[in-house]
Order: structure tokens, then sequence, then C-alpha cells
């Protein structure tokens, strides 16, 4: 498979269209209508913690720049189809980059900024990346050395765009020809064409290029815009990652098509937060339950909150009932929970008006246009309240992984296999028990752990090695390590932590907890009992 046959299948595609799930819209043509009818509004506000700086653009402004953007990336030779990668912050620039590769049919692969060498070498080589984006420096780390290794061993890219001090200007031309547009009408994407690309973690050491059209992913911008009521009056703030698909959702591509004011921040600070929340009249904002955590929990609460900010979603993880019933006291404002994958953005959602019993002890029901059903180890559904597998089907789920076509678990009917376990409570709302996918998720982000457990294998003094989830309040889950060792060996936490780093795995990878054992808990056929392991972890 490449990225120009997605797994879309003729009858999908009519009937999403009779049913109106599917408007054949591009986000192109909501943000070009919303620069029409709000050009001088403020379209995006960013905060760069370490600079102390605030910039503003109007959409205006975001049009002209992405606009002489996208020509300097035609005259990069950037095509219809091609993979522009950028690994940027929450920064204006970041929003340029996506809208630019959209004008000439690019198509647009965000990376999460703690991506390092190990990551990155396969993503890059893998989605045969064109160009490049990236900062320079970005919290103390040297993108542009790192980058500049990468590509000795990456054929695929053709350039590298540092962003420096002159920031995008370098890689963009002076004016916009007439030949540049009648190249972007050329290069226009259709609704059901692939125009993102993100990666997710799996269980396997590979992670899996998700792609998206148009149509998959304004479909569930516009079903959550209903749910949680946000206006086109609204600003909204945004501290997640916007290279991780609820930051690129909720803080990119809905407030593009509300025509809304999106507030960035680059790196998550709770007071500095807080400051933007009362400073900029903050109404709706999106994270993990440590963002929610923090929030409720700092001194500026007090001096900061205000009765505009009315919403907060939380998702990456089921929420705490405990924790989310203390935030929303504190806070003062609604409290929505959602459960979702890079595979379909936000599938479940709670509402505005839902009792707290099904805030904070479900992860909501899906939207008009979507299914979910719990089957047991056959396949078969099981009753209200049961634990099973996880499927869903609907306007919003992928057209397919990347070049991985045998990956794409959906069966004849429609219904994917996300690898949670969940029950189904109140006749329609859903709440994630557990996960078949061998993953952590740690702060709302998966940790991949056959990651993490294929470089220790490499560790000269590691016999065995296996990285199971241990429960924590703030993060919903931290990766504890067990290890045995080779004979008359010794290793610690700092040394794991070090022999990761030298491998190149983010430090987000790296493991909380270390347990030296002597042998590993195994079935007859000699596999790992995780299950034992994840008891062991409870008590530690």
């Amino acid at each position: 498979m490449t990225i120009a046959d997605p797994i879309l299948s003729n009858q999908r595609i009519q009937a999403m269209r009779e049913a109106n799930y599917w408007q054949d819209k591009t986000l192109l043509a909501f943000f070009d209508e919303a620069t029409v009818k709000h050009g001088n509004k403020p379209a995006v506000i960013a905060y760069c913690k370490e600079r102390g700086t605030q910039q503003s653009k109007t959409y205006n402004e975001l049009l002209a720049l992405s606009d002489r953007l996208a020509a300097g990336l035609l005259q990069n030779g950037v095509g219809k189809g091609d993979v522009v990668s950028f690994q940027l912050p929450n920064w204006w620039e970041f929003i340029v980059v996506y809208l630019a590769c959209m004008r000439v049919g690019a198509i647009s692969n965000p990376l999460m900024p703690i991506f390092r060498e190990s990551e990155l070498a396969y993503m890059l080589g893998f989605a045969e990346s064109k160009v490049v984006f990236a900062p320079s420096n970005f919290r103390g780390f040297d993108h542009a050395a790192m980058f500049s290794q990468l590509r000795e061993h990456l054929p695929c890219i053709e350039q590298v765009c540092i962003l420096a001090e002159q920031g995008l200007e370098p890689f963009m031309v002076d004016e916009v020809s007439d030949a540049h547009r009648a190249q972007f009408e050329k290069n226009q994407l259709a609704p059901n064409d692939v125009f993102l690309l993100m990666y997710t973690s799996g269980t396997t050491g590979s992670p899996k290029g998700v792609m998206h059209t148009s149509n998959t992913h304004e479909y569930t911008a516009r079903q959550f815009i209903s749910r949680t009521q946000v206006t086109s009056e609204e600003n909204v703030f945004m501290g997640s990652p916007t290279a991780h698909m609820t930051g690129l959702m909720f803080g990119v591509s809905m407030p593009i098509m509300l025509g809304a004011t999106t507030v960035l921040l680059d790196q998550w600070d709770p007071a500095l937060a807080w400051q933007i929340i009362k400073d900029e009249k903050i109404a709706f904002t999106m994270g993990a339950t440590p963002f929610l955590a923090d929030l409720s929990e700092s001194d500026a609460l007090e001096s900061c909150n205000h009765d505009a900010f009315r919403v907060f979603v939380c998702g990456g993880a089921p929420v705490p009932p405990a924790i989310g019933r203390r935030a929303a006291k504190r806070l003062n404002l609604n409290l929505v929970t959602v459960w979702g994958m890079t595979e379909m953005s936000a599938v479940t959602t709670t509402l505005l008006t839902d009792t707290e019993e099904k805030v904070f002890e479900t992860d909501g029901y899906p939207y008009d246009g979507t299914e979910v059903r719990i089957v047991d180890i056959n396949g078969e559904p099981v009753v209200n309240g049961v634990e099973g597998r996880l499927q869903t089907r609907g306007a919003g789920n992928f057209v397919g992984y990347l070049k991985r076509p045998e990956a794409y678990d959906t069966d004849a009917d429609g219904w994917f296999e996300t690898g949670d376990l969940a029950q189904i409570l109140h006749e329609k709302y859903i709440r994630i028990t557990g996960r078949s996918k061998d993953i952590i998720i740690r702060g709302g982000e998966n940790i991949p752990v056959a990651t993490i457990e294929n470089a220790l294998y490499r560790h000269p003094l590691v016999q065995d090695s296996a990285v199971v989830a241990k429960p924590d309040e703030r993060l919903g889950e931290k990766a504890c390590c067990f290890v045995t060792l080779k004979e008359n060996t010794d290793v610690d936490l700092q040394t794991i932590k070090d022999y990761l780093s030298s491998e190149g795995l983010s430090k987000s990878y790296w493991p909380e907890y270390l347990e030296i054992l002597s042998a590993m808990p195994r079935t007859a056929s000699g596999k790992i009992q995780k299950f034992k392991l994840r008891e062991l972890a409870e008590k530690l």
C-alpha cells in the first residue's frame, strides 16, 4: 500500500455521503472560508515559554504565510502525495506548515518533539519523507545536529528546514505568482485523499503510520463541536502537543473549522497556563489527566479562574473518578470525558448535561455515525456490563496503515479491533477496563513496551526484560521494568536510563521503576506471564 492507495471502498463512501456523515469538504476549504469571514481576527496566539514571548497571527496573515511557504515547497520539488514531516512544538509555525502542505497537496506528517534518533530514523525512512521541518533547539536539545546526522542515512530526505532566528522565512518565496497558484489548483486534494499521516505506537517495535482523509478527520471535529457547543466566538487553549492527535484535532483543526482563535503553549507549565486562561479569556481546553490534575492543584487557580472557562475535555486514558470529581469541583466547570485513538481520534464522549456518575465513571458514548460493541473471545457480542474486546466502526475510522494493509484489523462489516477491553454501562456508555495491546499510557501518551524491551535486550548485562504498567494517580500509568541479569552482574535504574538514552530512545520511554528478578514468571510454553509482573508492580 502507498499513501495514494488507502483502504476506502465505494460502498463506505456512498453510505457516509447518503447519511451526511461526510460532507466532502477539505480542511483547507474550511480554512479559506474562515479567512473570508474572519480575515482580521486572530487565528492563533502562540506562547513560547523559554523565550517568554507571545505572537499573534490573523487568518489573513496565516493565509499569506502558508501560501508563501507552499510556493517554496513547490520550488523545492514537493508535489501532490509527497510526505512532509515536521517535528515542531506548539508554535504558530506548526499551523503554517500544516496549511502549506494542504495547499500543495502534500501529506502532513507531524512528529512529536520528544522523538529522537531511534524513532525518527524509522518514521522518516518508512514514510519516505521528502522534506522535514524542525527547530534548531528546543528545551535544551540540539535538533539541528540530530537531523544533520539522520540525513546522512536517509536519502529520501531532500531538504531539512531548520527554524533558527529567521523561522520559516528562508524557505518561503517573496511573492506567490500566478504560476504557483495554478499549481496549487492542480495539486488540490480531494476530500477522500489522504492528507494526514500520524504514527501510533503498537505492540511491536515498529510504529504504524495511520492515514486519514479530510472526511474522516473533519467528521470527528464536527461531531465534537456539536457535543461541546464550542463557538467561533470562544477561544480555545491547547497545552497538549499539536503533533499528537489530541492537540492537532482540537487545538488546530477544530478552531480552523469554527473560525475561532486557538491559543498555544509550547511547554506545559500550570501557572503559565492559568495566566493564559485568564488573559486570553479561554472557554475550552483539552488534555490528559495530568493536565487536569495540575490545573486543579495549582496555586494560580483562585486568581486566574473565570466564568467563561467552561469546558475541560479529559482523555488519553480513563480518568480516575477521584481525580475527576475533585478537579471538576475545584475548577467549577463542565468536565467531559472522552475515549479515542489516533486511528479515529475521539470516538466516545460524555455530554455537558450528563450526571456525575456518567462523567466520572464512564468514557462516554459514540457520536451519531459511529458505533461501538463489546465482543467475547469468539467475536460474539456480550451483554451490557460484561468486559470484552472493544470494537468500533464509523465515519471517523481511518483508511489504513501506511504500507501495512495486513495490519488493518477491520472485518468485512467495518468493525475495527481497538485492542482495548471495555464494558457497556448505562445502556450505551463505555468504560475502558484494560488493554489487550501491550502498551503503557503515561500522561495520555502511548509508550510502546516492545521498543523499550528490545533495546534492553541489547544491553550486555541483561538476560531477559519485561516492561509493564504501574498505576499512577497523576499520570495514569508509569513504566516498571523487570530484568534478569547475566551471572555475577548488577545494574541500577540510572544505568538503565543512561543506556536507553545512548540507544536514542526518548526520555518519556524510560522506566520509572526497576526490579531485578532471579527468573521471569513464565508459562509452560516459555512466554513471560506479564499479569504476574503487573501484580508485582502494583506492590512496589
